[in-house]
């Protein structure tokens, strides 16, 4: 499960483009938390701080607690707008959680066991369809990735979420069919081995 992660922050009394880039100039990011029926409220947060939180890698699939004036607020990040040129964040929005809510959250895919892949072991590529699953779980729940087991997989064979044992309370977003998340393609040298002695051919037949 991804751990709880806390961020200090202050209320924001004003709004609009000119006082949120007072903030920014301050090393400040203007941020929002809603959700849960309640009014959404609007604070600003350190930029190093929420950098650093990014700098985890598991800043979105995680429940961060963000403490404004004392008062401590569980939330899931759901979005941060970044600058296109210095990449520093310019935004970012929460969403108010309760402790056993549902979220949909998505959260990385880690394959193992590759060497017990027939298909990989002759030379097969995986081809990563899906990096992350969307999935929904409690919020008190979320893992911090999905191991996949590659063993028994071969050449030509894919991996499907029946494939995959989710955590106990998750569940896929998509359940209206059974989804690829990778491939095993056949090495390249094959593939290109098989190309020229076709065109080899090709060439006996013409003359």
């Amino acid at each position: 499960m991804s751990d709880t992660l806390t961020l200090s922050a202050e209320a924001r009394d004003r709004a609009g483009k000119g006082a949120s880039r007072a903030l920014r100039r301050e090393g400040r990011v203007p941020a929002v938390i809603y959700g849960n029926n309640e009014e959404p409220q609007t604070i600003h947060v350190e930029e190093k701080s929420l950098a650093k939180l990014l700098g985890t890698g598991i800043f979105f699939n995680s429940v961060v607690t963000v403490e404004v004036a004392g008062k401590k607020v569980r939330t899931l990040p759901k979005d941060v707008a970044f600058h296109p040129v210095t990449e520093r964040p310019l935004h970012a929005d929460f969403l108010r959680v309760s402790a056993h809510a549902k979220v949909t959250v998505n959260v990385p895919a880690r394959f193992t066991n590759e060497e017990a892949s027939p298909g990989l072991k002759r030379g097969g590529v995986l081809n990563v369809v899906r990096h992350e699953l969307e999935l929904i779980c409690d919020a008190a729940s979320i893992p911090d990735e999905i191991v996949i087991d590659m063993t028994g997989f071969d050449v030509g064979e894919a991996v499907h979420i029946s494939h995959v044992t989710l955590p106990k309370g998750a569940e896929p977003t998509i359940t209206d069919r059974d989804f690829t998340i990778a491939t095993i393609v056949a090495p390249s040298a094959l593939k290109s081995s098989e190309g020229d002695t076709t065109k080899e051919e090709e060439g006996e037949t013409e003359e």
